[in-house]
């Protein structure tokens, strides 16, 4: 009642599971008053050692961080209660910042490699009844890779809150989204590439596996069901059994864990459009509207593994040799070198072909918004 929706029982359930395993055990005979930074401490120590007693490795540290949050909870509602005037520290007193968690994604010839084996799939299904399934995957993989979508946001998604539009500034044609999701109601504006992808779900007629009765006979069938296309309330990515789908691609693409051994799931296609549109050089504000989400989690979570957003042009700064041999003379206290004296020509020749040079890399680098993430070869 108090949370209006805003949480889910099953994360009510996680804190009672944590309270009745962990912390009452532990906590249950102390007072409010005696629940100390010290005490934390204790519980802290007194859950590393029993559970690498139990199991031969220490609880890990998001499960110690969850456990700390219940407590967290508890307190603050004891103070609004009046039962305690203040909340202690909880915070841990040493590595109060842990390693930093890339989140797995596919690189440009990785995810290359995930829509041909899922579009081989859909041309020889392993049997003709699952072809309809494994054409919906096709496309999901496609439409995920060029949206950004959360695969929650994906699920609730119709038809009628897609729109095929063009895009002004661009003049390509785009899919602009009105997304629902964990943000609650946002927009979402694709690549390009999503738009082929979309236009076979809007026209694959719906799946009649299932629904037709058993023939009367060879000579006698039942007259097949008419062909019905999708409604603008029906959902985009229908029914289930995608996860089992997805996975059995990946294995077989061997793409199911990256270089780090994390394994793949369907929020890796959300990761890989994030990935993919900063190493073609999106803005980071944009992409973070764009996927509703915030340019603080970009940055933590993917732009930091992503080479292409340091500027080698930035970084590799060279100050002009007459410059360097000012200050060295200012140094050395002589004088006889005036700061800011004209180039020489061979500092002129330098300078020129250095930025004739910047500016071959910067066309080079420009290339088509989204082509990262465009279907090639069918």
């Amino acid at each position: 009642m108090i949370t209006e929706g805003e949480r889910s029982p099953r994360w009510v359930q996680g804190h009672q599971i944590r309270l009745r395993l962990h912390l009452i055990p532990f906590f249950g005979k102390m007072g409010l008053s005696e629940v100390t930074p010290g005490t934390v401490q204790d519980y802290r120590v007194h859950r590393i050692e029993t559970t690498t007693k139990a199991t031969g490795k220490p609880p890990a540290r998001s499960t110690l961080h969850d456990e700390i949050v219940t407590l967290r909870l508890v307190l603050k509602a004891a103070i609004r209660h009046g039962w305690l005037t203040h909340l202690p520290d909880l915070s841990p007193p040493y590595k109060t910042q842990g390693k930093i968690v890339h989140r797995p994604w596919f690189s440009p010839e990785e995810y290359r490699q995930l829509y041909t084996a899922s579009r081989d799939w859909a041309r020889n299904p392993p049997q003709p009844q699952y072809r309809w399934n494994a054409e919906q995957m096709h496309d999901y993989i496609l439409f995920m890779g060029n949206t950004g979508l959360r695969p929650d946001e994906a699920g609730n998604l119709q038809h009628r809150d897609v729109t095929i539009a063009t895009d002004h500034a661009t003049g390509k044609t785009i899919l602009e989204i009105e997304v629902r999701g964990k943000r609650g109601v946002g927009h979402c504006k694709s690549t390009p590439g999503a738009v082929r992808p979309y236009e076979r779900l809007l026209n694959r007629p719906k799946p009649t596996r299932g629904k037709l009765p058993r023939n009367r006979s060879r000579k006698n069938p039942n007259p097949l069901l008419p062909v019905e296309l999708p409604e603008p309330t029906d959902k985009v990515f229908p029914g289930g059994g995608q996860l089992k789908l997805f996975n059995r691609i990946l294995a077989e693409a061997r793409l199911k864990q990256d270089r780090d051994g994390k394994p793949r799931t369907a929020y890796s296609l959300r990761h890989t459009y994030i990935c993919l549109r900063l190493m073609e050089g999106a803005d980071i504000y944009q992409i973070a509207k764009n996927c509703r989400t915030s340019v603080e989690m970009i940055e933590k979570h993917y732009a930091a593994h992503i080479k292409n957003t340091l500027d080698a042009a930035a970084i590799n700064v060279m100050r002009p040799k007459a410059a360097k041999a000012a200050e060295k003379a200012a140094a050395n206290g002589n004088g006889k070198v005036k700061a800011g004296g004209k180039p020489s020509q061979p500092e002129k020749a330098a300078r020129k072909r250095a930025a004739q040079e910047a500016g071959l890399r910067v066309t080079e680098a420009d290339m088509v918004p989204g082509s990262l993430t465009t279907e090639t070869n069918g």
